[in-house]
């Protein structure tokens, strides 16, 4: 008596190539279409019509699984009720208890491994979170255009730069779910064509620039910096000196210094461009590491209190604060050393932009200076120190700050 269930074996299902239903019996059928592509059917009647209903992909799914998954359903048969319809009101159950935010965690989880250190997942994590809170609780399929403009105005004009990328990053977050199913129709987030409409232009906004101090008034705060007995006035020092970003300092190793070349090599997965960045140490700059070496306690080079963990990305500006500079922002010693390189200095202004790691050139630019100018930076960074701890300069600057 032939087999009227479990007709297929795992060697055929993965070896059976001839298009068509193949029976397993009890109304389950591997399908064969174009390309060997294999899928799981389970045909049934209802009300006098013949129904079919998908059970996935061989991929996905094995034989055994395809077996679970048709039993299941003759279940709810045998019960009086359509599979069909008992799976539809179950997936659009589970879509509806599916939040933006349990969405967009679940995202940044899924695509952490693509950004390039870990300030970035939580730079998503943060705007998704705070700045994005109305929308957390809320199913994605009623997410409107009204419910994103509730979150975007309130900062919109006052930190135009957080609110575009948090825009950018809730059109994300809307298209994967759209991706997955589990919502329809436009992107209430999208720019084009449609926010651009409802909130002005980023450029008909005031830009934001990072407050600086003037060059002419660095010796004298260096003075002061100088005389500071603290970790966060030794890391605030050493980024003035290298014209380094804040989390380059902050993030510092020992592994990336070699003192006797004079030299710290910052590697491309802590730069902000994404390249290796060579950064020529002028004798201050060595001093200062000297000085952290005789307490080395961490692989940072400018420990945090917790172990294995760098100083807070606020300690300098603290340290600021606390000299009574707090209006200037630690990123603007980097403009004003720029400004001092093309106001004081026959420096080109590629050896400046290469100095802090700026992409330099057009493509064509880049691609026939593949080097760094390391030895002509090397003059430009000593020179840069000299200007910061010249007594003359300092002195001219305590006058100027008297004059006032």
């Amino acid at each position: 008596m032939a087999r009227t269930a479990n007709k297929l074996s795992a060697r055929a299902v993965a070896t059976i190539t001839k298009p068509g239903r193949h029976s397993d019996g009890n109304g389950l059928y591997l399908v064969v279409g174009p390309g060997s592509s294999r899928r799981w059917l389970f045909m049934f009647r209802w009300q006098g019509k013949l129904k079919e209903m998908g059970l996935g992909g061989v991929s996905s799914v094995t034989l055994a699984k395809a077996r679970v998954r048709a039993n299941e359903a003759r279940q709810v048969l045998s019960e009086g009720r359509n599979p069909i319809d008992e799976r539809r009101a179950g997936r659009e159950e589970r879509e509806a208890a599916v939040t933006f935010g349990a969405f967009a965690d679940e995202l940044v989880k899924d695509l952490a491994h693509a950004f390039r250190n870990e300030k970035h997942i939580a730079q998503w994590t943060m705007t998704l979170t705070n700045y994005a809170a109305p929308l957390r609780k809320m199913p994605l399929q009623d997410i409107a255009t009204d419910d994103v403009l509730k979150v975007l105005k309130p900062i919109w004009q006052t930190k135009n730069e957080t609110a575009s990328r948090l825009r950018g990053r809730i059109e994300r977050v809307l298209d994967a779910a759209k991706a997955r199913g589990l919502r329809s129709g436009e992107n209430p987030a999208r720019w084009r064509g449609h926010l651009e409409m409802l909130l002005p232009k980023r450029q008909k906004l005031q830009r934001g620039h990072h407050a600086a101090m003037a060059y002419q008034d660095i010796p004298c705060f260096m003075a002061d910096l100088h005389s500071r007995k603290a970790l966060a006035a030794l890391a605030l020092e050493f980024g003035i000196l290298t014209a380094a970003r804040s989390g380059e300092v902050l993030g510092a190793l020992w592994s990336e210094m070699d003192q006797e070349a004079k030299l710290w090599t910052v590697p491309a997965e802590r730069m902000k461009a994404g390249r290796q960045h060579r950064v020529p140490l002028s004798p201050r700059a060595l001093e200062i590491l000297k000085e952290m070496e005789q307490a080395k306690v961490s692989d940072y080079i400018f420990p945090g209190q917790k172990a294995d963990s760098p100083l807070s990305n606020m300690a300098m500006q603290m340290m600021m604060r606390r000299m009574g500079r707090g209006h200037f922002t630690v990123h603007g010693f980097r403009s004003a050393f720029r400004d001092w390189v093309g106001e004081t200095t026959d420096f080109p202004r590629e050896l400046a932009e290469l100095a802090l790691a700026h992409t330099v050139g057009d493509a064509t630019e880049r691609a026939y200076s593949r080097g760094d100018a390391l030895e002509k930076r090397r003059v430009l960074m000593d020179t840069w120190a000299n200007h910061c701890g010249n007594p003359f300069s300092r002195s001219q600057a305590t006058r100027a700050d008297e004059s006032h």
